[in-house]
């Protein structure tokens, strides 16, 4: 499997960036889309040309566009000393082979590019499982490519193979016995997974998630939110392994607060499919955060792009609570008009600020809030012949005060699921 990560290390490499503008895509999506990419590839270490947009008429097989275009675009990487041309659009592995042929460098296309960015940044052996499933996903319809100098076959029966027929039969067959092995160890980690949501169920503590476009500002928040040292890096991609800290509420009590993997625009489906179980324990959270940059002039696509990804991963909306973060990096007075409109699209938005401090009360109240819309509040006396009660609300809820008189009865004050009521009606203060 080529590596474009080993590649870049060993030497800085130069990529021309296309974006392809079919009739009915909006120019203006294409070239954000395209400098995105090549955000993407820069993050891969490589000197990233300026972004070249073409315009197709229609979807060629050959290059997915016609001849002439295609001979134009190699003869520019040519001429640009490229080592690598990166499409912003899903090329077949024929695709791929046939501009490698023309081109004579290096072709890979946007779900490549953030398959290579995933193995990079992966660290936990969940994540580099995941990851190492996705890529082994998207290669195994390319493997001809790297046997295309033995691509002339002899004719005849199974034992009159040539030997690049036979090495890739054998290629296949081994890359299809690590998909199947990688698969069942996600597996067993989902299961692990499962055992540790239900005991954590046995002993509700509130459950929020901070999910959002890539670089938005997550790890910082969480890094606000909970006073964790975490990483916090301006870098597409910076967090893909999930992390959780508890956080103080204001009033009492407290919640678990999880960061995840950022989302972008057409995350490649094999990586949603690898990272389901990790992003399923941010969705099945009590609520989620779902943040957006506030300074971004994409907030509206980041906002669209991310509420696609949990609507595939199937998240109850209603839980969602909008955080506009980066709020000091926006002028009032330039973007006025922006901001009015923003407000009224998010009107129960809360904004903050991660790094200058700003709306972080506010957002915690917010969370509190929430928490407490879950939870029942009680406060009751039990008598000591009723102490299994008190081990209940240890064992079940969140105990914010206890305190024992003379005679051994209990003063509780805790929180509890409203079902469990019930259980202390008579002893209620």
């Amino acid at each position: 499997m080529i590596d474009l990560v080993a590649e870049a290390r060993a030497r800085r490499r130069t990529a021309l960036i296309v974006g392809v503008a079919f009739p009915d895509d909006d120019p203006e999506t294409i070239r954000k889309e395209a400098e995105e990419l090549a955000e993407l590839a820069a993050n891969l270490d490589c000197r990233v040309l300026e972004p070249l947009i073409v315009k197709v008429s229609s979807n060629q097989v050959r290059y997915r566009m016609g001849s002439g275009k295609a001979e134009e675009i190699a003869r520019l990487a040519q001429q640009s000393e490229a080592d690598a041309i990166v499409f912003d659009v899903k090329l077949t592995p024929s695709q791929q082979r046939n501009w490698e042929k023309l081109s004579g460098c290096r072709v890979l296309d946007r779900e490549e590019i953030i398959l290579d960015i995933f193995a990079a940044r992966a660290h936990t052996p969940e994540a580099v499982l995941q990851v190492e499933l996705a890529r082994a996903r998207y290669h195994l319809p390319r493997l001809t490519k790297a046997w295309s100098h033995l691509s002339r076959q002899r004719g005849g029966g199974a034992t009159n193979r040539g030997g690049g027929e036979a090495q890739l039969e054998t290629d296949r067959r081994q890359l299809r016995r690590r998909i199947q092995e990688l698969s069942d160890e996600l597996e067993e980690l989902c299961r692990r997974r499962r055992t540790q949501r239900k005991a954590r169920e046995r002993r509700p503590v509130f459950q929020a998630a901070l999910v959002g476009y890539t670089n938005v500002g997550k790890s910082s928040l969480l890094q606000a939110l909970t006073g964790a040292q975490v990483l916090v890096k301006d870098q597409l991609f910076a967090t893909l392994d999930p992390t959780a800290r508890r956080m103080a509420l204001p009033g009492g009590g407290e919640a678990v607060l999880a960061d995840t993997v950022g989302f972008i625009r057409r995350l490649p489906h094999q990586l949603v499919e690898a990272f389901k179980s990790t992003l399923e324990e941010a969705t099945l959270a009590d609520l989620l955060l779902l943040v957006l940059d506030l300074s971004s002039p994409e907030l509206e696509a980041e906002w669209r792009t991310t509420l696609d990804v949990l609507r595939e991963l199937g998240t109850d909306e209603s839980r969602i609570q909008i955080v506009l973060n980066k709020a000091d990096r926006v002028d009032p007075v330039a973007d006025a008009e922006r901001l009015r409109r923003i407000r009224a699209l998010f009107p129960d938005a809360v904004e903050v600020s991660a790094t200058a401090g700003t709306g972080l009360d506010r957002l915690r109240e917010r969370i509190a809030l929430r928490a407490a819309g879950e939870l029942l509040p009680l406060r009751v006396e039990l008598p000591p012949s009723r102490h299994d009660l008190a081990a209940f609300a240890y064992a079940e809820g969140q105990v914010r005060e206890a305190v024992y008189d003379e005679e051994g009865n209990l003063s509780l004050v805790f929180a509890i699921e409203a079902k469990h009521q019930h259980l202390y009606a008579e002893y209620l203060k």
